[in-house]
């Protein structure tokens, strides 16, 4: 291609590094935006369910324009999706990560206990966990969203269940503990903790279930003496 009369190579090329400059900024402002909308969005949702998101809503309290917001996520079905994924990593930086740093065995599945309870009990979603709310809200529904949310609870039942396994291939828990009934009862607890303490505001109901988590896993423990008491 022939170049521009009277335009030299350097100048084309720092027209283009503008531009590459320009467009960089846009991207990164546009990212700033998403990242405030959806840290907003997730605490409604965590109280009023996903349906409750609105790109009107999210323009007016956010002071946005309504065409960038929708601009951000095309349609509210996509809003919900990215408020899961929001939320799904949220969840691991506070639970499940901190929990995969202790050594596997009942140390682990412990701290992931502890984890749970304390994510819920401190609100770092103010509806209390984020997860609980919205399942009951898509549960008996269809689509993408439903579909999402399947995979996310999934997720932390294998999670739950792999600690357990590893616990129990460590030999810390009995060779004839059932994987999965244990998972089962230890997720109950940490959800009835949750609901309990959400609905009447009493915190108490935390250090009753880490009392039944505590007392489970030591009578499922070969070692009761290895499972710490849950504060």
């Amino acid at each position: 291609m022939a170049s521009e009369p009277g335009v030299s190579e350097d100048a084309r090329a720092g027209a283009r590094a503008a531009a590459g400059a320009k467009l960089d900024g846009r991207v990164e402002r546009g990212n700033q935006t998403r990242r405030l909308v959806l840290r907003r969005t997730v605490d409604i949702a965590s109280v009023e369910g996903l349906d409750a998101l609105s790109v009107g809503r999210l323009a007016t309290e956010l002071k946005l324009s309504k065409s960038g917001v929708f601009a951000l996520f095309g349609s509210k079905e996509e809003l919900q999706l990215a408020t899961i994924r929001a939320a799904g990593r949220i969840f691991l930086d506070n639970v499940v990560e901190p929990a995969r740093q202790s050594p596997p065995g009942l140390d682990r599945l412990w701290q992931l206990c502890a984890r749970w309870l304390d994510y819920s009990e401190q609100r770092i979603f103010p509806g209390g966990c984020f997860f609980y709310g919205v399942i009951a809200e898509f549960d008996a529904r269809e689509g993408a969203v439903h579909d999402a949310l399947v995979l996310a609870d999934r997720d932390w039942n294998g999670q739950v269940e792999g600690c357990v396994a590893e616990a129990r291939d460590t030999g810390e828990l009995r060779p004839d503990t059932d994987v999965t009934q244990l998972t089962f009862e230890l997720i109950a607890f940490l959800e009835a903790a949750n609901a309990h303490s959400v609905l009447h505001d009493k915190p108490d109901a935390y250090r009753r279930a880490g009392a039944a988590i505590t007392a489970r896993l030591r009578g499922a423990a070969a070692d009761p003496s290895l499972v710490p008491q849950l504060p």
